[in-house]
């Protein structure tokens, strides 16, 4: 029952309903006059060029803020724009400038086989030569959707390849689920260190296994439509692409050794799609949202922001979806991945890319059209603190070893509750961190809409002297300090709705309510703040011990309606943090009905909370 009190820390936060929000960022057009553009690509030669693969079979390149007028690659004859078919993924190998050659993954003119191909630059030109195609690979598609496409080196140099499922809808021949075909997977095979076409890495995981293919890397993908890793840490993200319920964004951190499976058909996102589904055996996503709503109905996956223009979107994922346009962005926030909407383009977003400084690019598939994406703030905007109150009573002030809820404004970016993944609390949270007499404050949850917002925190134990001192700091920039009374008691008692306390029964952990109500005799406990020093006191941040418990120094009192509670404990409660615990007996002969319960520590008695008894 101890979630209920977590819930009140972070779920309850009152942050409100987000309406408006102010656009995180812009788009600035650069190119136009393309078709049907299903890729963006640098060739990481310090050329500064980037290419836009379209779905036609031709490749241009944009060069000093211009399109040039002949084609880098054109291979019209070899396929067709139809649907999902076409020209649909263009990698570029490392030291390519000395290479000179390259891979493209296109469906054949009849959308039955798709192809890996390699192409070298014609004999002093900066152009391919449309005749030196050597196949590196053929893959049969049984239907004209879910292809796949994206094609990419990785960090250690090796060529990675997404495929669909293969098609039609549902999956109908379990393509994701099998070892024995490459649709619905992952593959990564060296194309470097032969040509013959392509030799297994010894690491894939499925090496010497005879369920598999040894080109696969991971399984139990639909449409993984764009792929990319993450250039500081190397990470892997995929945006796979759902049935009609979810779409879904996977996250593979580096080091993997691979031999994931990402549970299509068994799951779609995050609910089962199939009755054989065991959640515990694949690898859920990081993230998905519904496709039934706001004109949301395909993933386009992008890349983490790295440049170095918009230091705000640093470390954040940024993708989107292709029918609607609505970009977002996607960050690990203390062990949790938050989402936020940075804008609504209202374009159909076919594809992002990178150019060599890692600023990030999108392609506008109908409109034929490539932007830049820029953050609309160079700086981000002032926190302020307005109000410091016990976590439990609202009460204005804070108590060392405590939780207290800070009121203030602009403390994060977007709209929405952000809460700790784990114990230690963390000394940041969306972006967030705050201070007390310069101590760092472990955080609880942070919630914010339409630029209000509040914070729950710990004051630190080491937190000494007449006041405390709160400033808060989002992105390096700081708050004015609000200044509030610390005392050495404070208690408030946790409720469910401001008035009704948290009560719970301590023979089976279930709470006393009006329909369940508390019986003379019955041992039970709630929870509380500020109760003041306690022995085997923990580190600022952790749990409260459970052997030996923390008693509290200054023992608190318990009276329902008057009549005092036999306190059989009182101090920090196991495994929370800054939180209390006071366990008592209910008395006898107060009645059935609504009573009022107060707790009395020192000279210091809480608000009135509201019990039920039999």
């Amino acid at each position: 029952m101890r979630d209920a009190v977590k819930l009140v820390l972070a779920a309850g936060l009152a942050a409100g309903t987000a309406n408006a929000q102010e656009p995180e960022i812009r788009l600035t057009e650069i190119a136009s006059g393309l078709r049907n553009v299903t890729d963006i690509q640098n060739a990481g030669d310090g050329s500064g060029q980037l290419f836009f693969a379209q779905q036609n079979g031709i490749i241009r390149v944009y060069e000093s803020g211009q399109l040039r007028d002949t084609p880098f690659l054109d291979v019209q004859t070899k396929t067709r724009t139809s649907g999902e078919c076409g020209l649909l993924g263009l990698a570029f190998p490392p030291g390519y400038a000395a290479k000179r050659y390259f891979y493209v993954n296109y469906t054949d003119p009849n959308c039955s086989t798709s192809l890996v191909s390699r192409y070298r630059l014609s004999a002093g030109a900066n152009s391919a030569d449309p005749l030196s195609e050597q196949i590196v690979l053929r893959q049969a598609q049984p239907f004209q959707n879910h292809n796949g496409g994206q094609l990419r080196f990785g960090p250690d140099g090796f060529l990675w390849i997404a495929f669909g499922d293969g098609g039609s809808g549902g999956d109908p021949r379990n393509n994701a689920q099998s070892g024995l075909v490459w649709l619905g997977k992952m593959l990564r095979i060296d194309v470097e260190s032969s040509q013959t076409p392509y030799r297994i890495p010894p690491d894939n995981p499925f090496v010497g296994d005879s369920r598999f293919l040894p080109e696969i890397w991971a399984t139990g993908l639909r449409n993984p439509w764009r792929f990319s890793f993450d250039r500081e840490t190397r990470d892997l993200w995929i945006a796979d692409v759902g049935q009609n319920r979810a779409e879904e964004v996977n996250y593979t951190p580096a080091g993997s050794r691979g031999g994931e499976n990402y549970g299509w058909r068994l799951m779609e996102g995050l609910r089962c799609f199939t009755a054989a589904c065991a959640p515990d055996r694949l690898v859920l996503p990081v993230h998905e949202y519904d496709t039934r709503n706001q004109n949301d109905v395909s993933v386009t996956g992008g890349f983490v922001y790295r440049g170095s223009r918009y230091p705000s979107l640093t470390g954040t994922y940024i993708y989107g979806d292709y029918a609607s346009g609505r970009i977002w962005g996607l960050r690990s926030e203390a062990g949790q991945f938050r989402n936020r909407l940075l804008l609504e383009s209202r374009l159909s977003l076919s594809t992002f890319g990178e150019d060599e400084e890692a600023e990030v690019y999108l392609a506008d598939h109908r409109g034929g059209r490539i932007y830049r994406i820029d953050a609309t703030q160079a700086q981000p905007r002032r926190p302020a603190a307005t109000a410091v109150a016990n976590a439990a009573s609202f009460e204005n002030g804070a108590v060392a070893g405590s939780a207290v809820t800070v009121f203030g404004t602009d403390l994060t970016a977007g709209a929405g509750i952000t809460a700790a993944a784990g114990i230690p609390l963390p000394l940041s949270l969306a972006g967030l961190a705050v201070r007390v007499n310069g101590r760092d404050a472990p955080i609880y949850a942070v919630a914010g809409a339409n630029g209000a917002g509040q914070v729950n925190i710990q004051v630190p134990w080491e937190t000494t002297g007449a006041k405390a001192s709160i400033v808060l700091v989002r992105d390096g920039v700081s708050s004015l300090p609000l200044e509030v009374p610390l005392l050495a008691l404070q208690p408030g008692v946790f409720t469910t709705d401001g008035s009704t306390a948290i009560i719970v029964r301590t023979s089976n952990n279930t709470l006393a309510t009006s329909l369940n109500p508390l019986r003379a005799g019955e041992l039970v406990y709630l929870y509380a703040t500020g109760l003041g020093p306690v022995g085997n006191t923990p580190a600022t941040g952790s749990g409260g011990p459970s052997s030996p418990l923390a008693h509290a120094v200054t023992s608190p009192t318990v009276a329902i309606d008057g009549v005092s509670c036999e306190v059989t404990f009182a101090g920090l409660a196991p495994d929370l943090v800054g939180l209390y615990q006071v366990n008592i007996r209910v008395p006898a002969g107060i009645g059935r009905g609504g009573h009022e319960l107060v707790v009395r520590s020192g000279n210091m008695t809480s608000k009135r909370v509201l019990v039920f008894s039999d």
